[in-house]
């Protein structure tokens, strides 16, 4: 099917902006000459997102055009919009409004990376891979990698150390059962028994600075079940101000997992009283 000619494009600065609504630039393509970039770094989509986008769809069109490049064979490459055009398909729509822009393999890379970093819609391991694909199909450096993504340096090595986790752990991290801090606590620990338990932990809910004080404890020699009931440095900075606030011996003791109990030391049932008068504001 021929593409049906609209007006003039504005680059692709507008077609990254969420805001831009109109389909200045753009012409109608069949859906199904339409297809995703197979290296899309990002992998994951949330089906009730999708499903959502489409109800908006179906009601109000697509507003914001999908940018493609054209196929030797006819058909287009997806290089921004992907979501989109999956929400058109639950939608049943037919047609759909598109940017053509004619652009090369790193360049298509670059751009579905830069547009999904942009939305914040990758994982930590989508990023990783992402920035991984860049390095070994076109020959970048790190340093080029972060001048294209406007990132730092570190923070592309931070991204690229996280593919060294195992398989489980990476699991955890593309669902957002744990958290890329706690994927650095992990890689720290070389123990794989220790990390096993650790990630069990983290997935359960403790905190970064608990896990990455247990994996330490754990180079150490120590146990994680001991590392858990440990006191924190800063359940001591809390201790101690709380100390100075109310003039009364204050102590906190972890149970395991960020639980633990606090007691207050008091010496008369007046102080008691007044104490419990100022927890409750009065």
């Amino acid at each position: 099917m021929a593409a049906k000619k609209g007006g003039l494009g504005k680059g692709l600065d507008t077609l990254f902006n969420e805001n831009a609504t109109d389909n200045e630039g753009a012409v109608t393509l069949n859906i199904n000459e339409i297809e995703p970039n197979r290296n899309q770094p990002r992998k994951d989509f949330d089906e009730g997102a999708l499903n959502e986008l489409a109800d908006s769809i179906a009601r109000h069109g697509l507003i914001q055009p999908i940018v493609v490049r054209p196929n030797l064979d006819g058909t287009y490459m997806i290089i921004a919009g992907e979501r989109r055009w999956r929400a058109c398909r639950i939608a049943g729509v037919a047609e759909v409004p598109v940017i053509i822009k004619e652009t090369d393999d790193k360049t298509l890379m670059e751009l579905a990376l830069i547009e999904n970093l942009q939305r914040e819609d990758l994982n930590p391991v989508e990023e990783a891979l992402g920035y991984k694909a860049l390095i070994e199909d076109f020959s970048l450096t790190q340093e080029e990698v972060a001048h294209r993504m406007g990132k730092s340096r570190s923070a592309v090595t931070n991204a690229l150390r996280l593919l060294a986790l195992n398989e489980a752990e990476l699991e955890a991290l593309r669902k957002g059962m744990i958290t890329a801090g706690h994927a650095r606590a992990l890689l720290s620990c070389e123990n794989e028994e220790t990390r096993q338990k650790l990630l069990i932990l983290a997935v359960e809910g403790a905190s970064v600075r608990e896990l990455e004080r247990m994996a330490s404890f754990g180079k150490k020699g120590g146990s994680v079940k001991k590392a858990e009931k440990t006191k924190p440095n800063f359940y001591s900075e809390v201790e101690l101000s709380l100390k100075n606030e109310i003039g009364r011996k204050v102590n906190i003791k972890p149970t395991g997992k960020g639980k633990g109990t606090l007691t207050i030391e008091f010496y008369s049932d007046k102080e008691l009283t007044e104490f419990a008068k100022k927890l409750a504001g009065e």
